[in-house]
């Protein structure tokens, strides 16, 4: 059975970039949100195994909607990604219960080695 993923990123060039990885390598992208409002509503929605979580994003910041889904679901797995290798974000997400970190522009091994990580 293939894993579900909620692919998380306020630009549609990157989802489709993640999504594109992602069912490449087997994957099962179950759905998209472009900002943290929306990623804590489909995630309640879809239950997904795993959600790839932008950082900056409109309305809502990733860390804010990781926080929350981890509120609504203590066993979440979430991936972190941005484009800004800032230590202090990343930092802020993993002791927030972010499982890993990816760095924009993705390379695609380095973001299956995450989710698989993530998921075993």
């Amino acid at each position: 059975m293939s894993n579900k993923i909620l692919i998380v990123d306020d630009a549609a060039f990157m989802r489709m970039m993640i999504k594109d990885i992602l069912t490449k390598n087997g994957f099962d992208v179950v759905g998209e949100a472009a900002d943290g409002n929306q990623a804590v509503d489909k995630y309640k929605e879809l239950k997904p195994d795993l959600v790839t979580m932008d950082i900056t994003m409109p309305e809502k910041d990733g860390i804010a909607a990781l926080k929350e889904i981890k509120a609504v679901d203590a066993g979440a797995k979430i991936i972190m990604c941005s484009a800004m290798g800032q230590q202090a974000m990343v930092i802020d997400a993993i002791q927030a219960g972010a499982k890993d970190f990816i760095v924009k522009p993705f390379q695609a091994d380095r973001v299956i080695e995450a989710i698989q990580k993530a998921l075993s």
